[in-house]
């Protein structure tokens, strides 16, 4: 395997996450906007976005397990013309059905795409840099998908306030065409697994097996799950659902402002997802599973800013550039953290489990994210008029998370 980082089919792999992941951040954010100002409802905007991840938490380690036993080049090429053909069947329907049946079997269809194609996108990473670079991959691979989750809410929520639903659709299929059409000339090194007899055999005895390594061989990583999904049912979920309602029907913006300014917030998390990717390459020699524990506690810490604020002051812009500064921080160190784990993973792991672990880790951490998700939005939906009293809980429980696993990890000497 060469040694440089920058092979020809990194580089690929790069480029076609970049178009693709930019197509999947701008449909996965006007879609649920586009229903959350058709509606005005927190608590069915919740349910939406909560439902929608059920597909990717049943999909993920079957993508897993398909992307040890199947070349992930060609994983990746279906998935992209598939999606590709989603969005474009939805923009043509689009008009013709119930609108919160349409959209949220969408999101669900996108979501369970996604959750079956980034297993194929991580396991390939050991397959295509060499040993020493693979934190260095995984630095590139998260900066990709902040720089992409950057851009793709902007300009989706700039297009969509200036034109409506459907130039985004247009521009997001024409995104995962592009990207498809690129995947075809990637060359990832593949050998084949024997499967256990049926289909369903297989997925369970590869997920027992996948279990059996994170639970005896590797116990951290079991730990580092736990941890992550507490965050993401108290602190991931009330920005997910928290941000876009407060800034389109909390603070007092015209509702074309707020549609672009819900498009730049998601963009500041995107731009922390970015710093905390750069932040991860350049310190790469100093980041160990000792620390990632205070990363976390950055993490919640970054929440009670914003709940103060709303408290303390009426005005929507004060309160909408606190968020943007701590979404931003937010994001920065959960990615880094991000950054760490995968790494560390991807490591340690074997390369015929790779694809599994790096599943049953998607699938487990997603877990807590609808629940979240649908718990925010029923309490934003009954806590109007002191939504930071639902920020500031969400803040003190990821806390309270954050410490105790904190002291986990400084009981790691790596």
């Amino acid at each position: 395997m060469e040694k440089r980082l920058w092979t020809k089919d990194f580089t690929l792999v790069v480029i076609g996450q970049i178009i693709s992941l930019f197509g999947n951040a701008a449909i996965r954010f006007v879609l649920p906007l586009y229903l959350l100002n058709q509606t005005g409802s927190s608590a069915l905007y919740g349910t939406v976005t909560a439902c929608a991840f059920v597909p990717a938490i049943v999909l993920s380690p079957v993508g897993g397990i398909v992307a040890d036993r199947v070349n992930k080049r060609n994983i990746m090429v279906i998935l992209d013309f598939s999606t590709a053909g989603l969005i474009a069947a939805f923009s043509l329907s689009e008009g013709s059905g119930n609108l919160v049946v349409m959209i949220t079997v969408t999101l669900m269809l996108l979501y369970g795409i996604a959750g079956a194609y980034q297993p194929s996108v991580q396991a390939s990473i050991p397959a295509l840099v060499s040993q020493e670079n693979i934190l260095a991959a995984n630095s590139v691979v998260n900066i990709v998908n902040s720089f992409s989750a950057l851009l793709g809410p902007v300009l989706g929520g700039i297009l969509y306030s200036l034109w409506g639903l459907k130039p985004v659709l247009y521009m997001c299929a024409g995104c995962f065409f592009l990207s498809a059409v690129m995947e075809l000339f990637i060359r990832i090194p593949f050998a084949g697994q024997k499967t256990a007899g049926s289909m369903w055999k297989t997925v369970r005895e590869d997920f027992a097996e996948s279990i059996r390594f994170i639970r005896r061989e590797e116990p951290v990583i079991g730990k580092a799950l736990f941890a992550v999904c507490g965050i993401n049912m108290f602190l991931s979920a009330m920005l997910v659902v928290g941000i876009p309602y407060i800034v389109t029907e909390v603070l007092p913006f015209e509702p074309d402002a707020a549609k672009r300014l819900c498009g730049y917030a998601e963009g500041a998390l995107a731009a922390g997802g970015l710093a905390g990717g750069i932040g991860a390459g350049v310190f790469s020699g100093k980041l160990t599973m000792k620390k990632a524990g205070n990363l976390i506690v950055a993490c919640a810490v970054w929440v009670f800013p914003m709940g103060i604020t709303m408290a303390l002051f009426s005005s929507g812009m004060i309160n909408y550039m606190v968020m943007l500064a701590c979404c931003f921080f937010i994001i920065a160190c959960s990615t880094i953290f991000t950054v760490m784990i995968m790494s560390f993973v991807q490591a340690k792991t074997p390369g015929n489990l790779i694809g599994k672990v790096i599943a049953v880790m998607l699938t487990v951490s997603m877990c807590a994210q609808p629940l979240g998700n649908a718990m925010y939005g029923i309490l934003f939906g009954i806590c109007r008029g002191y939504e930071f009293a639902v920020v500031l809980f969400g803040g003190a429980v990821s806390l309270f998370i954050a410490v105790g696993a904190k002291k986990v990890f400084q009981k790691y000497t790596l």
